[in-house]
């Protein structure tokens, strides 16, 4: 079993920049494909970043290709989301996800297995 943990979300000015980690524990961490999803009020889930076991594949949403960067360390069990050029449509809840099915596209909440409570970020316009 795996309990994730985020942490650095917060209020910034449209433009600016936050990084959001999530750690991770058990010795296995490595063996999980890891997510980011965001959820803003009166929306659904929604998908925004994946990187592989090895950390050498990622994959983004296009409404944050570009100004997202999804990054691990398996020695650290961390994960991370280094967010720039932050927009207002960026504010919702970030949650980080873990799954064990690494051949899943990642893309949908239904092929993550483990959940962190999430961290809240706003953007002000």
């Amino acid at each position: 079993q795996v309990q994730l943990v985020e942490s650095g979300g917060g209020l910034v000015q449209a433009g600016g920049s936050l990084r959001l980690s999530c750690a991770a524990s058990g010795r296995t961490f490595s063996t999980y494909a890891m997510g980011w999803f965001r959820q803003a009020p009166g929306k659904e889930r929604e998908f925004v970043a994946t990187i592989s076991r090895s950390g050498i594949s990622t994959y983004y949403a296009d409404s944050v290709k570009g100004r997202f960067t999804i990054s691990r360390d398996n020695a650290k069990n961390t994960v991370w989301l280094q967010m720039n050029s932050l927009k207002s449509e960026d504010t919702a809840v970030y949650s980080c996800a873990a799954r064990q099915n690494y051949r899943s596209s990642g893309t949908v909440p239904e092929a993550y297995d483990y959940w962190g409570q999430g961290t809240q970020v706003t953007v002000s316009s």
